[in-house]
């Protein structure tokens, strides 16, 4: 078993805004081997990412493993309003730097040797 940054594992992590109230966030695998162990055992979960976030489960409104993009997809509720007073990333796209945080555990056999996801 190997500890693995997040950041090593996804082709793509970003956040975006989802409307007023909302921000949405994708953390798109590179391979669907690990995507797929990942998923089977819940890894990424909303409990952690509400630990991340620093808040409550509930705040999370989805949160879904998509397996046609190899993704995992999240909605938080926002703590102010896009656009109000004080809210400082209106297009919300400033909001997934904490999930660079992640590390994983897989087995090396998923692994390439540059730390990456396998082949395939």
């Amino acid at each position: 078993m190997k500890k693995v940054p997040l950041v090593d594992l996804a082709k793509t992590i970003r956040s975006k805004n989802a409307g007023v109230d909302h921000i949405t966030f994708d953390i798109i695998f590179r391979d669907r081997e690990v995507y797929e162990y990942i998923k089977q055992n819940q890894l990424i979960t909303k409990e952690m990412v509400a630990q991340i976030y620093n808040i409550s489960p509930e705040k999370i409104v989805l949160f879904v493993y998509f397996d046609p993009a190899k993704a995992i997809k999240f909605t938080i509720r926002r703590s102010k309003p896009s656009g109000s007073p004080g809210e400082t990333d209106v297009m919300g796209a400033q909001q997934y730097p904490p999930l660079f945080e992640i590390s994983l555990t897989l087995p090396e056999s998923l692994l390439k040797e540059e730390g990456g996801g396998s082949k395939g």
